[in-house]
Formats: structure tokens, sequence, C-alpha cells
């Protein structure tokens, strides 16, 4: 299984407001970015899409490491979700795009890692910038 790194980050100007994701997907020396907009979003919306989309856009089943500074999307990954699960996602925010994530997450082995956000990590800061440049597009 390979074994890849993927970075991720959302943003909301508004929040709702225009949203913006970015993922970095690293696979030994190649890299892809993916991102990309969307209206009348919120910041954890845009924060789970970046890593949806990361997700959906490899083409095999692999060991994935997810860095993020959302712990919503971090403890959602590891340790709310299977509970949402449970009772059906009732009184859970953005059912739909959970959904969609254990859809895009099931072929893979994943873990979820927390990064404090604007504090240097490299690709935490990349996707930051172009996420946001994503929603002002959409905003212009």
């Amino acid at each position: 299984m390979k074994k890849i790194s993927l970075f991720s980050d959302g943003s909301a100007l508004g929040n709702p407001g225009f949203g913006g994701y970015c993922a970095i997907l690293r696979y030994k020396d190649s890299e892809k970015i993916i991102s990309g907009a969307k209206m009348d979003a919120t910041n954890n919306q845009m924060e789970l899409l970046a890593v949806i989309e990361g997700l959906a856009a490899l083409k095999e089943p692999c060991e994935v490491e997810i860095t993020s500074d959302s712990s919503y999307v971090v403890k959602g990954i590891n340790e709310w979700l299977k509970g949402w699960v449970q009772k059906d996602f009732k009184k859970v925010k953005n059912p739909e795009l959970w959904k969609r994530y254990l859809e895009v997450a099931k072929p893979h082995k994943i873990k979820a890692f927390w990064v404090r956000g604007h504090d240097g990590h490299e690709e935490n800061e990349r996707c930051d910038e172009i996420a946001k440049q994503e929603a002002e597009k959409l905003k212009h």
C-alpha cells in the first residue's frame, strides 16, 4: 500500500460566506494540489471538503496521513465519527459531508494529525494561502 501525506486547509470569507479549500497530496517526491471554492460555506465545511476532495483524488487504496489545523476534522475522524454513525448522524452538523467522507475514506487506512494553524508548518501555510485565494476568486 502506498503511503500518502495529505495536507489540508479550508477558508470561509464570512463564515458562512465564500469558501475555499486546498489539499496537497504527497507521495515520495510527487505532489498534487487539489483546490476549489463554494458559495455560502462555513470554515468547517471547507476544512472537511479539502480532506474529502484529497481522498477522492486517490486512484487506489493507500495509507493516508492527514495533517490539518482543524480540530473539528481531526477529532471528527479520530474520535467522534464512530458515535455519529451509530446515532445515524442525528444532531450532527454537516452530515452529508461526513457521509461523503466515509465513502471516499473506505478503501484507505487513515490517520489524522492536528497541527497549530498559522504556526509556520510549511504545507499548512501553503494550503491556507491557496484556500483563501480560491475563496477570493469566488468573491470577485
